[in-house]
């Protein structure tokens, strides 16, 4: 007589399945649903999204790297060494950077505060990537207004771990990117754009690129902080120039320098759009 089987395990109990090639499409949903779960559970429906550089130090940080090349440089006597005046040449830029990342702290808390002013159900909650610099900053900013602050992190080698100042029940992490940027938009009524890389360029066009086709029904305040910086990174006037975007397209962006004018501007778009009846 043949013993007796075990009962086998349920599919979504198998890990191995669920880590395997076949199962994809089973994470992909379960990074939209458990997402949307969690949102509704805190009553998140507004966001205000920051984005910005992961390198980003804040200002103590940056000016301790900068004085311990100085230092180096100054005990090796290799003054007109290339590599080393690059990375002087850096780390005095990355100062500069700390600034805006005092900027994104303020601009955070102020919304927040002003947040907290209105009605439960209308409240435009602090949202970041969740890692370190800017994203930090923003995060930092709400947690220093007693506010809740979301962070949806991505697993890549370079940042590993969520920062600190994240809402621990809205704390995120994501493997698709795509499921990462969906979250980012959807629950979005604006959108800060602080000085970043490859991932904040990305990040900013492709939400352009929905609102220029109208692929976004809504209307999403977008401030572009940091004039300085942005206009040597990018030049919108060139491409008016050779019609590849039309003029009507800058109207999209704010471009904004002080704390003061990234929050007006803010503060009275969403207004505006969101808390005045029409």
């Amino acid at each position: 007589m043949n013993k007796k089987l075990n009962k086998a395990k349920k599919a979504y109990k198998k890990m191995d399945f669920l880590d395997s090639h076949d199962a994809r499409i089973v994470r992909i949903l379960s990074e939209y649903l458990e997402p949307m779960q969690r949102f509704r559970e805190q009553n998140i429906k507004n966001t205000i999204v920051f984005f910005g550089s992961a390198r980003t130090n804040p200002p103590i940080e940056a000016k301790k790297n900068l004085a311990e090349i100085k230092k180096r440089i100054n005990q090796t006597g290799d003054k007109k060494n290339p590599l080393l005046q690059e990375e002087l040449n850096i780390a005095r830029n990355k100062v500069i950077l700390s600034g805006y990342y005092q900027d994104a702290v303020k601009l955070a808390k102020r919304l927040t505060n002003w947040s907290k002013s209105l009605k439960p159900t209308s409240r435009f909650i602090v949202a970041s990537g969740g890692g370190f610099g800017m994203m930090e900053a923003a995060n930092k900013g709400a947690r220093e207004a007693g506010g809740k602050s979301i962070g949806l992190n991505i697993s890549i080698p370079i940042e590993p771990l969520p920062n600190q100042y994240i809402t621990p029940e809205l704390n995120f992490e994501f493997h698709y990117f795509f499921m990462r940027k969906f979250w980012f938009v959807y629950l979005a009524k604006g959108l800060v754009i602080f000085p970043g890389g490859f991932g904040t360029l990305d990040e900013l066009f492709e939400v352009l690129t929905l609102i220029q086709t109208k692929k976004l029904d809504k209307r999403l305040p977008i401030v572009i902080y940091g004039s300085k910086y942005w206009n040597q990174v990018i030049n919108l006037e060139t491409m008016i120039k050779y019609g590849t975007v039309n003029k009507a397209d800058l109207k999209l962006l704010k471009f904004c320098d002080t704390v003061d004018e990234a929050f007006d501007y803010m503060t009275k778009e969403l207004t505006s759009l969101y808390l005045v009846s029409k």
